[in-house]
């Protein structure tokens, strides 16, 4: 069978960009509905796309005074998406650091079988000191306990799906989502991931990345073809490139600059305070990103383009967009197509986690106009194939990971 793209759309409030809330057409709190996501998720299974994806964390980001945000628990609204779909994944966040173990293979497995197999779960380490004072903690956990304490609850919660003897699921158990570019992530990633996450803006790099989690998952005795490699991908179409970069202008615009500063300084792990748009971010301030707190994988992203490029703040912020580092492109349908069948096809993807400028506006546009060229191109389904989330990615049902010996069991 000749190897076709795996699209997801990531429902993110009102898109990804800092300033989407704010472009014209667009009501601001739509996010606050649930007829924002179903009515999206209809469309996206009409475009046949492999799932929906839903970002979550467990805390009220303090950068909502700036712009919208997703205020909807995600199994909540899956649920609901699936009563109202029939065949289309469904892709939820739920932090690992401040979940149970038992409580989350219940819920999740639960929502698997009654929505006939259509469910995966983005395992998430949470990060950050707003979450962890929800939860009566002084301090987030070091990054690499984050990390271990992930491992063994994906294994906890893997191994009672796969001792479920009832409400079983047609897909055998939920899929594993996970995004891993740190030391620590991509070692999580191989030993669990299924479907996995990534964010680069480097075609070599993002095709080094993948071979990478391939060798890892094969270290661990799994078959690498059952890895899913997904980038983030930002999107803004236009009828004609005039048109796409008069868009791209506009959000660029319409993007609150203390948003702006406030996202990147969490995820440079610095204040920002007193430096002008016109500086470069100082060298000096800079760590290796194995050394970062927060995000790797993000810092990461970041470091590299001050490192390539040496941008001013200003213009840091712009070519950022407030999306937090995942690639951006502008172009038309074809354009847009060209780029993500050349990624494809130079093994830097197994397809994307697409990320819509402005919903559903933006998402409208990619989903009429960039899926129907691929189609033509044979790079994306025409139709469903199958009724459950692995028959959509082509994933059987890996082993079941072993246990991690008591001693190693980091407590919530």
């Amino acid at each position: 069978m000749t190897r076709q793209l795996h699209i997801n759309v990531n429902i993110l409030n009102a898109g990804v960009f800092g300033g989407s809330w704010r472009f014209p057409g667009t009501d601001g709190t739509a996010s606050y509905t649930i007829d924002h996501y179903t009515s999206i998720a209809k469309k996206a299974e009409q475009a046949k796309l492999d799932a929906v994806f839903l970002a979550d964390g467990p805390s009220l980001d303090p950068s909502v005074k700036h712009r919208t945000a997703n205020n909807l628990e995600p199994t909540t609204v899956l649920a609901r998406i699936a009563a109202q779909t029939e065949k289309i994944g469904l892709i939820g966040t739920l932090s690992s650091t401040y979940n149970d173990p038992v409580e989350l293979a219940r819920r999740l497995g639960d929502l698997d079988h009654v929505s006939g197999g259509r469910f995966g779960w983005n395992v998430v380490t949470t990060a950050g000191p707003v979450a962890a004072r929800n939860f009566g903690r002084r301090g987030e956990l070091e990054h690499a306990t984050r990390y271990e304490r992930a491992a063994d609850v994906a294994t906890q919660v893997i191994a009672a799906w796969a001792a479920r003897t009832r409400l079983l699921s047609p897909q055998g158990r939920p899929v594993v989502v996970q995004a891993g570019g740190s030391t620590d992530g991509k070692r999580l990633a191989s030993r669990v991931g299924e479907v996995i996450f990534s964010a680069d803006q480097d075609l070599a790099h993002a095709r080094a990345f993948r071979t990478e989690l391939r060798d890892g998952a094969a270290a661990f005795g799994r078959n690498p073809d059952e890895l899913v490699v997904l980038p983030g991908l930002s999107t803004v179409v236009g009828s004609t490139e005039a048109e796409a970069r008069a868009r791209r202008e506009l959000l660029d615009n319409l993007l609150p600059d203390a948003y702006a500063r406030s996202r990147l300084a969490g995820q440079l792990g610095f204040s920002l305070d007193g430096l002008s748009d016109d500086e470069p971010i100082p060298a000096s301030l800079l760590v290796e990103p194995d050394q970062a707190g927060g995000s790797q994988t993000f810092y990461r992203v970041v470091k590299a383009i001050i490192d390539r490029d040496n941008p001013t703040l200003g213009q840091l912020l712009k070519k950022l967009s407030g999306g937090g580092g995942h690639r951006i492109v502008t172009g038309t349908p074809e354009q847009i197509a060209d780029d993500i069948e050349q990624w494809f096809r130079a093994g830097a993807a197994d397809g994307f986690n697409v990320m819509p400028d402005v919903l559903p506006s933006g998402f409208d546009d990619f989903a009429d106009h960039v899926i129907p060229v691929l189609q033509r191109r044979g790079l994306f389904r025409t139709e469903y194939e199958g009724t459950t989330l692995r028959d959509h990615l082509g994933l059987g049902l890996p082993a079941v990971p072993a246990l991690l010996p008591e001693s190693e069991v980091i407590p919530a």
